[in-house]
């Protein structure tokens, strides 16, 4: 009764409270986005206006840019360190675009559609994002209910909402909502922090190579657009990518993994590894380092979670051909402490174990990261 208590209290929480004390706009290293900003001075009509004012400003030191309540239909890049985005609440303060991977090449330096579709971009040092919901709007549902050999569809449809680019580190969020369905929250940077959030989103929805903790947090899994024959595993949770030489890639702590509703029991898998392909001297395959590590501990899974709890993942051969397999077994996949409903899990033979513990993971990733509350 107690856990179920916590559950619900922290989906209250996160979903409906507004964030307290944001930096008013008139002190000094602030700005204010509002649709209403009148004569206002640092008061901008779009998120990233304000960011490049913020950027080009010489004051050293934090930059705050607080979000006035509404909508914000805009494609935003962070690339200046010590920035704050705050907004008044993930129900009131809405930053959301609709870009897809078909299209979204033009938005990256290597023409990566993947990369390009997010709505938020953070490719910057000491980044902090509060109080707001971040959305890829991509009709992902009806595109995913055409038949593959419609015109109409689209090949390529993961819709990021959010990307931790290469340049990122000590990024933390904090009582945000992240909402999309395919690649939500691509980690490719380096050290991120999200705690009192909701992550949702359905096909390898958290991913990446980046080092992320995600703590006191709800993981919501959502539905396919396509039909699905019953017990068939329809989506994943997460997809790492974690070099070898890195002892942790994705870790979630503390947190409720739970489904919208119309998604069927038994459907979703906790992840599976993703060996991106890579070139390399002798050719390009899938990265052989790419050894993902993901860990879920003391977390509670709803009915939604497949009894294997994980999946295995295709990558291309040293032909071209996509026929390379990766399997959990020889993968860095790990949970403990699990509970409720979809806890209960097949034994498929897993071996892997981890070198630190979870007070240790806090160490590894908050060295020279001193400028955040932290519980």
């Amino acid at each position: 009764m107690a856990k179920l208590v916590s559950q619900l209290a922290l989906t209250a929480m996160i979903m409906s409270s507004p964030l307290v004390g944001a930096t008013p706009a008139e002190q000094s290293g602030s700005y204010l986005v509002s649709k209403q900003c009148g004569t206002q001075q640092h008061c901008f009509n779009t998120i990233q206006a304000a960011f490049d004012a913020a950027q080009q400003a010489t004051a050293s030191g934090w930059r705050t840019i607080e979000v006035a309540a509404g909508h914000y239909y805009e494609k935003v890049t962070i690339a200046g360190s010590q920035i704050r985005l705050v907004g008044q609440g993930p129900q009131l303060t809405r930053l959301h675009f609709d870009e897809v991977a078909e299209t979204a090449g033009k938005y990256h330096r290597d023409n990566w559609g993947t990369a390009g579709s997010a709505t938020l971009t953070i490719n910057a040092d000491l980044v902090a994002i509060e109080g707001l919901t971040i959305a890829n709007d991509f009709d992902y549902l009806s595109n995913d209910a055409l038949p593959k050999d419609s015109p109409q569809r689209v090949r390529h449809m993961q819709a990021a909402a959010v990307l931790l680019d290469i340049a990122s580190d000590r990024v933390e969020f904090s009582n945000v909502s992240l909402e999309a369905y395919q690649d939500t929250l691509f980690a490719n940077g380096k050290r991120a922090y999200f705690r009192h959030s909701k992550i949702a989103g359905n096909v390898d929805f958290i991913f990446g190579n980046g080092q992320l903790l995600i703590e006191d947090s709800i993981i919501e899994s959502r539905r396919r657009g396509k039909t699905f024959d019953a017990g068939v595993i329809q989506s994943y949770i997460s997809a790492p990518s974690t070099q070898l030489a890195n002892p942790i890639g994705i870790v979630v702590h503390r947190s409720q993994l739970t489904r919208e509703a119309g998604l069927p029991d038994h459907s979703v898998t906790l992840g599976r590894p993703w060996h991106p392909t890579t070139n390399f001297a002798d050719g390009r395959y899938a990265d052989p380092n790419a050894v993902g590590q993901v860990s879920f501990i003391d977390c509670f899974m709803d009915s939604h979670i497949h009894p294997s709890h994980w999946s295995s993942m295709k990558g291309t051969a040293r032909d071209g051909t996509k026929t390379a397999v990766f399997t959990p077994q020889q993968s860095r996949f790990y949970e403990q402490g699990s509970y409720g409903p979809g806890a209960t899990r097949d034994d498929i033979g897993l071996s892997w174990q981890p070198s630190l513990s979870i007070e240790q993971i806090h160490d590894y990733l908050f060295t020279d990261w001193q400028a955040f509350n932290r519980p």
